[in-house]
């Protein structure tokens, strides 16, 4: 063989070895990294679910096997007129859902926040009687479970219904009808999609008091014979709360009762707390301060390298406990899709999410990917 052949077999060779090499190490999706330990999910808003957040729906479609929808299966959006049901955008979720084979959960069937007032008045805006409320929730859930049934594989039945020290939250839900609206309506939902998985999901899962309560809640029903199967850790976390160790307590603590454990709605704030509260009672507002928004032109590297940690920390933390944990899922596509931006303070800059407002991954995706092989 001649020598300029040599050489040209030679970098042909060069240039092989190096897209093998890279290929070998560029870092694989989110869903193909965790496919055998549990489901990544992601809340869907509707500019993505109507396609036209088309960069959105690549990292979608890249890294996530199942969706949640983040606003449009709310009663007050699917319901806003008692008997007058809206179902094109839940309708258009669950067809994007299917089409791209993905595990479809409905979000939420009762909730005391963004329910339509007329749900709890009569025609004089009187508290309507405990048996015209639960006839309401069971027309509600029926309805809409039904529409979608063998299609949405999982509901959150109720959302948010047990306060930090484990009690009931005064709801008019628990005021009109007492703690039993939350069996009916695990019911009714059982009733209209035997095949359905029903969850509880609630914020701030890592406090004590609302881990018992959450517990105590859960086992009754099971004795009662109710379906639950499972249990949503609402994952809105700061960088300096929960720790690692009482979130973990309450993974092993609902687990313990029998049902499955799912990481939801998580994201993970890097603002100041204007208040006491570390939950997510979408009902607080302060006004705005520009103390509270320190990041408006950039985060700092010192933070950025905090939020990494802080992910790559907790999903070891879900890692370990594969076997308990049969979903994660991230609340919001993009850091400019994130609730956290208007909550608790309008109008800040937060960056509590996986890619960035140019649709990038952050580099701690590569270091979550790196962990699930290990």
């Amino acid at each position: 063989m001649k020598k300029g052949a040599l050489i040209i077999c030679s970098c042909l060779l060069t240039l092989l070895f190096a897209s093998y090499t890279n290929d070998q190490y560029k870092p694989s999706s989110l869903k193909d990294a965790f496919k055998n330990k549990f489901y990544i999910g992601v809340a869907l808003n509707l500019r993505q679910i109507w396609a036209k957040d088309t960069a959105g729906l690549a990292i979608v479609k890249k890294h996530f096997n199942s969706i949640v929808a983040e606003n449009c299966m709310k009663s007050m959006n699917l319901q806003p007129k008692e008997g007058q049901f809206q179902f094109r955008d839940a309708d258009q979720f669950v067809a994007f859902g299917e089409q791209n084979n993905m595990y479809i959960i409905g979000h939420t069937l009762i909730w005391h926040s963004q329910t339509p007032r007329w749900f709890f008045v009569d025609e004089k805006g009187n508290d309507v009687s405990r048996e015209v409320l639960i006839q309401r929730m069971k027309s509600h859930i029926t309805t809409v479970v039904s529409r979608y049934k063998g299609r949405v594989k999982g509901w959150d039945v109720v959302n948010e219904a047990i306060l930090d020290d484990g009690s009931y939250r005064k709801s008019k839900f628990y005021t009109i009808i007492g703690e039993d609206f939350i069996r009916l309506a695990f019911e009714f939902a059982h009733a209209a999609d035997p095949d359905a998985e029903l969850y509880y999901n609630d914020f701030s899962m890592s406090v004590e008091g609302k881990r018992n309560g959450v517990v105590k809640m859960v086992t009754q029903l099971k004795n009662q014979g109710v379906k639950v199967t499972g249990v949503g850790m609402q994952g809105h976390l700061g960088l300096d709360y929960p720790t690692l160790g009482d979130f973990e307590k309450s993974i092993q603590a609902f687990s313990a009762t029998g049902v499955k454990v799912m990481i939801t709605e998580l994201d993970i704030t890097v603002l100041p707390n204007p208040g006491q509260n570390r939950g997510a009672e979408v009902n607080l507002n302060y006004d705005y301060k520009k103390a509270m928004n320190p990041y408006a032109d950039g985060l700092p590297k010192s933070v950025e390298m905090k939020l990494q940690q802080r992910y790559v920390d907790f999903f070891r933390l879900f890692l370990k406990h594969q076997e308990k944990i049969s979903r994660v899922t991230l609340w919001g596509v993009t850091d400019e899709d994130s609730w956290r931006n208007n909550w608790p303070v309008f109008g800040r800059t937060d960056y509590p999410l996986l890619f960035d407002r140019q649709f990038k991954a952050k580099p701690m995706v590569e270091m979550i990917v790196g962990i699930s092989k290990k």
